[in-house]
This record gives C-alpha cells, sequence and structure tokens, in this order.
C-alpha cells in the first residue's frame, strides 16, 4: 500500500505542469514637489513584467498612460509596503489618474495576462508617468 502511495505521488509530481518563473525589469522615475514626467519605452515576453518605481509626494496626482499593441497587456500601481495594487489595469484600463494619500516610492508592473503570457507572447509598450 505505502509503495502505491509514493508512486502515486511521483506520477502526480512529474506531471505537474512548469510553472515559469516571473522575471523583473524596471526603472525608476524621480518626481520631486513639482511637475515630474517621464516617458517609458520597453518590451515584455511571456511571464515577464516590467517594474517602474516613481517617488511622489502626498498631494501631488500620479497620471500613467500605456500605449500598447498587444490588447492583453496591462499596467498596476501600487503603493509603497501594500500587499495589494491601488490600481488594476487588467479591470480598469490602461489610463490612471489619482491623488496620491501617501509620500514614497510608488510601483508601476507591466505585465500580460496569463493568456498571452503562456504563448509567449510580446509587448512593445510606451509608458507615461508623470507626477504634478
Amino acid at each position: 500500500m505505502r509503495n502505491k502511495l509514493i508512486a502515486s505521488l511521483v506520477a502526480l509530481l512529474v506531471s505537474m505542469p512548469v510553472i515559469a518563473a516571473e522575471q523583473i525589469s524596471g526603472m525608476a522615475v524621480h518626481a520631486t514637489h513639482n511637475e515630474t514626467s517621464k516617458i517609458i519605452k520597453g518590451k515584455i515576453t511571456g511571464y515577464e513584467t516590467a517594474d517602474h518605481t516613481v517617488q511622489v509626494a502626498a498631494g501631488q496626482t500620479l497620471s500613467v498612460n500605456l500605449k500598447t499593441g498587444n490588447t492583453s497587456s496591462y499596467f498596476n500601481v501600487t503603493a509603497p509596503g501594500a500587499n495589494e495594487a491601488m490600481f488594476i489595469g487588467s479591470t480598469s484600463g490602461n489610463v490612471y489618474e489619482g491623488l496620491i494619500p501617501a509620500s514614497g516610492v510608488y510601483t508601476i508592473r507591466v505585465y500580460m495576462m496569463r493568456n498571452a503570457a503562456r504563448r509567449d507572447e510580446v509587448a512593445q509598450y510606451t509608458l507615461s508617468i508623470k507626477a504634478k
């Protein structure tokens, strides 16, 4: 009985799909108390993501716009120290504008949805970031 259990577990482990490791690249954008803007051109393939960070002061407005030819690519905006995104592009679109509640480094993550990522599609993008 024990040998059958071990054989079943080994068969299960061998048959499980391999999960691709997420590769993260990125660039920092520094915003001051004055208006700052940056245009970033990049490319992600498959499960890759690109993290772009921006230092923003409380009370500033952060604007982010993603232009891409791949309809399965989006971005999220995450506040410093947060576990969940405050803006999710796949449900809200590729344009964000919001008043920043707390000073700190915010992360803008460009990614592809699983359907495109598993086909190893490529998304070339232009990301416009503005803090004022």
